[in-house]
C-alpha cells in the first residue's frame, strides 16, 4: 500500500505565486496525497485555494511559519508530511521521487536542492542563486546542496523541499514555537538528537524564486539573527563558520582604515601609481597597509568566482558568476549584521519572536 502524503504550504500575502505552486502540486504523478494551504483566514490565498479545490486551514493567528505549520500538522492525518513554500514551481515527479526513499526504514526525512527558475529570473536573482550555491562560501549552502550520490545523509533539509515521517514529527513535538528563519534548522537538529537520520536526493529539485536584492538583504540579516538566537537554545548549531562570517564587517572596516592610513602617510608614490613594483616606496607599515587592501579584494573575488563556477546553480553564466562576488559581499555583510542584532537582543533580554512573518 502506498503511503498517504500531506503536503503543507504556508502562505502569507502571496496569492499570485501561490496559484503557480498549487498547479504544480495538483498535477503530481503521485496521487495518494492531500494538499493543504495554511495561512491567515483573511488572506487572499484562501480564495485561490478554494478556487483550485485545495483545503485551506486557518493558521489560528500564528505569527510565524513554524506555528502555522504546527497548526497544519495537528489538523491533518497522513503517513508522510511534505513541506514547501508558496513561491515555488514544482516538478510533476517531486512527491514520487521523495516518497520512494521512505521504503528504507533509516530514512526519517528526505529533501532536495532548490534553485531559481532560470527562465523566470532577472539577472540579479540569477546572480543571487549563484551566490547561494557557492561551493566555498557558507551563505545559503543548504539552498543548492546536491547529494554526492543517489542519496546522501545530511544534517539539515531545506524547509522549501523536505518530507518527514509523521510519527517522527509528532514524537519530537513539531517545530519550535515562535521560530522563524531557523525553524527548519532547529526541527532537523531535534530529529537527529532523537536518533533519526535525514537524507538528500540531489535530483529532487524544487524551483524556488529568489527575492530581489533589497529583500534578500533583509532575509539574510534575519538568518544571521535567528542563527544566534537558535544557537542560544541549541549551542551545537553554532560553528566556526558563523564566527568567521560575524567578523566580516570588522575586517572590512579595519582593512579600509589601514588602506586610507597608508595612503595618507606615503604608502604609495602617486606619480608611480601604476608602477606595480612601487620601487620608489620603501617597504614598511605604510606600504603594507596600502598593499593589503587590493590583495584581499582580489582574493575575495577569486574565491567567490571559483566557488560560483564550481557551485551547483543552473544560473551559472559568465555574467552571473562575475556579479555573484558582489552579491556574496552583500550577503556576508548582512548576515554578520544580523548576528550582531541577535547578540544585542540576547544582551537586552529580548530574544523571543524574531520578526513577524506577516511583514515579509
Amino acid at each position: 500500500m502506498t503511503p498517504r502524503v500531506c503536503i503543507i504550504v504556508p502562505t502569507v500575502n502571496n496569492h499570485e505565486e501561490l496559484s503557480v505552486a498549487l498547479s504544480g502540486l495538483i498535477n503530481q504523478t503521485y496521487s495518494n496525497s492531500e494538499i493543504v494551504v495554511v495561512g491567515p483566514s483573511s488572506d487572499k490565498g484562501r480564495s485561490v485555494a478554494d478556487g483550485m479545490g485545495v483545503r485551506f486551514i486557518d493558521d489560528e493567528g500564528s505569527r510565524t511559519r513554524a506555528d502555522a505549520c504546527n497548526v497544519a500538522i495537528s489538523s491533518t492525518k497522513s503517513d508522510l508530511v511534505f513541506f514547501t513554500d508558496d513561491d515555488v514551481i514544482v516538478p510533476e515527479d517531486w512527491v514520487a521521487r521523495l516518497v520512494k526513499w521512505f521504503e528504507r526504514r533509516e530514512v526519517a526525512g528526505v529533501g532536495g536542492p532548490n534553485f531559481a527558475p532560470v527562465d523566470e529570473s532577472g539577472i540579479w536573482q540569477r546572480a543571487i542563486d549563484v551566490s547561494f550555491c557557492n561551493k566555498f562560501f557558507t551563505i545559503g549552502t543548504n539552498y543548492g546542496r546536491k547529494a554526492a550520490g543517489e542519496l546522501e545523509e545530511v544534517s539539515q533539509l531545506p524547509g522549501v523541499n523536505s518530507a518527514y515521517r509523521r510519527d517522527v514529527l509528532e514524537e519530537i513535538g513539531g517545530f519550535d514555537e515562535g521560530a522563524i528563519g531557523a525553524e527548519d534548522v532547529m526541527l532537523d537538529h531535534r530529529i537527529r538528537l532523537a536518533g533519526y537520520r535525514l537524507w538528500s536526493d540531489g535530483e529532487a529539485i524544487i524551483w524556488h524564486r529568489r527575492r530581489g536584492l533589497n529583500r534578500v538583504k533583509k532575509q539574510i540579516r534575519n538568518y544571521g539573527m535567528v542563527r544566534v538566537l537558535s544557537s542560544k537554545k541549541y549551542p551545537e548549531l553554532w560553528n566556526w563558520s558563523h564566527s568567521l562570517v560575524s567578523t566580516f564587517p570588522f575586517i572590512v572596516i579595519l582593512c579600509s582604515a589601514a588602506f586610507l592610513w597608508g595612503l595618507a602617510n606615503g604608502g604609495i608614490a602617486w606619480p608611480d601609481f601604476w608602477d606595480i613594483s612601487l620601487a620608489t616606496v620603501p617597504m614598511g607599515p605604510e606600504r603594507l597597509a596600502v598593499h593589503q587592501f587590493p590583495t584581499l579584494v582580489i582574493l575575495y573575488n577569486a574565491i567567490a568566482w571559483c566557488g560560483g563556477i564550481s557551485g551547483s546553480s543552473p544560473s551559472r553564466s559568465p555574467l552571473t558568476i562575475f556579479l555573484s562576488s558582489a552579491v556574496s559581499y552583500i550577503l556576508h555583510w548582512n548576515y554578520a549584521i544580523g548576528i550582531l542584532q541577535g547578540r544585542i537582543r540576547i544582551a537586552s533580554g529580548s530574544d523571543g519572536l524574531q520578526i513577524d512573518d506577516r511583514e515579509r
